[in-house]
């Protein structure tokens, strides 16, 4: 089961078909068929103005994003895909916030719909705090086919896990 990490909590149907296709060496022409090429969004002012168009897209009301970077340091394993923060403080008599994410370096060479979740998860943990039914409920109304993007983000990190690098 190690080999499937990524998939914990996923049904014993589902695990089988992944083994299936990890057998027949099958998981990398699946990935492509659905995710042909790597998006090009590969520096930090790239993945901010991309992030920026689907905040401004679905959360223009939400409080503004200030940076958005790739992060080397961050362990898919141990962490997370992405990571947002969202400091407070008081200057003078006012309040002032800032949120922030960051995202997996690995992700610099992934399928842009990868991406796009990702950053979808991070943004609407603006608004929830909490992996409850609001916010799964936010993910789907700014990226309709969230969980399936997750399902195949998953498949994605195994086969990079496995069989390193899908896209050069």
């Amino acid at each position: 089961m190690e080999q499937l990490r990524y998939l914990h909590g996923y049904s014993p149907n589902i695990l089988e078909k992944v083994r299936f296709l990890l057998e027949q060496e099958k998981l990398a022409d699946h990935l492509l068929q659905r995710y042909p090429k790597a998006h090009d969004i590969r520096s930090g002012k790239a993945l901010y103005q991309y992030a920026m168009d689907l905040k401004n897209t679905y959360m223009r009301k939400a409080k503004p994003l200030v940076k958005v970077v790739y992060n080397d340091k961050i362990d898919t394993i141990k962490n997370a895909l992405g990571l947002h923060t969202y400091v407070s403080r008081v200057q003078g008599n006012k309040l002032r916030s800032k949120n922030e994410i960051q995202i997996a370096s690995v992700f610099k060479k992934a399928p842009e719909p990868f991406l796009r979740m990702i950053l979808v998860h991070e943004l609407a943990h603006f608004k929830e705090k909490d992996h409850n039914k609001a916010f799964y409920q936010l993910c789907e109304h700014m990226e309709p086919e969230y969980h399936q993007l997750e399902f195949d983000l998953r498949l994605y990190l195994t086969h990079l896990d496995l069989a390193g690098p899908l896209y050069s």
